[in-house]
């Protein structure tokens, strides 16, 4: 059984499809949640014990929660979740997407990771940074300035987990396939036959639901993992374990 013992765990982007998922797992093992999502985001969610507003964009905003933070209980864990993507092709990458998705699906996790590790060092029980990566990190889906963000993640992670190790403090990451979020919303609403379409490429033959994604994030997060440390864990229906369509013309 994971036991957080009230433990505080900062959630970014909790008030998306996998924030919510992970708010709701968290609660459930003890932790305390530390909310944040930007302005208009639902954190009203039962289990959320305190919710913070900010534009992980804004870095001054991102210091200034920081510095809150540090001053009370450093968090047991910081699961860096908040992410977003449109441009689905080299072709959609324009200079101002490419810098609005670097800057927000990598750099604003890597720049709160800075501010939030001189307090987390060396605590009773150690501390734990969780990023939520993806498979477009370790092959090509789409989504080329997003991928390229989520690969730093893995790497900014492994930097963690090694140079932080001696100080008590953890590092893993997530890679998730597709998640059934309201992200697809968009795809589905273009092409309503998608997710059958691309169901077909995975060899559970499903998308991955966001509590299964939660539930490996949080278990990183925990004391469960005290000993596992720079580790990427793909939750993807086997997506990159595979080449099932090539299996199927084959066999």
């Amino acid at each position: 059984m994971i036991d957080f013992g009230g433990r505080s765990v900062i959630v970014t982007g909790a008030g998306g499809g996998l924030g919510k998922a992970l708010v709701e797992v968290l609660a459930g093992c003890g932790a305390r949640v530390v909310a944040c999502d930007v302005e208009g985001m639902d954190l009203s969610a039962p289990g959320i014990a305190e919710a913070h507003r900010f534009d992980l964009l804004d870095e001054a905003a991102v210091t200034a929660f920081a510095a809150r933070m540090n001053e009370n209980e450093p968090p047991a864990a910081v699961i860096s979740n908040a992410g977003w993507t449109r441009a689905e092709t080299l072709a959609a990458v324009t200079p101002e997407a490419l810098d609005r998705e670097m800057n927000l699906n990598f750099r604003s996790a890597a720049l709160l990771s800075q501010a939030l590790l001189p307090s987390m060092r060396n605590r009773p029980g150690g501390a734990a940074f969780i990023f939520v990566s993806s498979v477009n990190a370790l092959a090509h889906f789409g989504n080329p300035a997003y991928a390229a963000a989520k690969a730093g993640l893995l790497a900014w992670m492994r930097a963690i987990a090694t140079e932080e190790g001696g100080n008590g403090v953890r590092a893993n990451a997530i890679v998730p396939g597709s998640i059934r979020t309201g992200a697809w919303e968009h795809r589905i609403a273009e092409k309503p036959d998608i997710l059958g379409a691309v169901s077909r490429l995975y060899p559970l033959g499903r998308l991955v639901e966001p509590a299964e994604v939660a539930r490996a994030a949080v278990f990183l997060a925990s004391p469960a993992a005290s000993g596992i440390t720079g580790v990427s864990l793909n939750v993807d229906a086997g997506l990159l374990a595979s080449n099932l369509p090539f299996l199927n013309e084959i066999a």
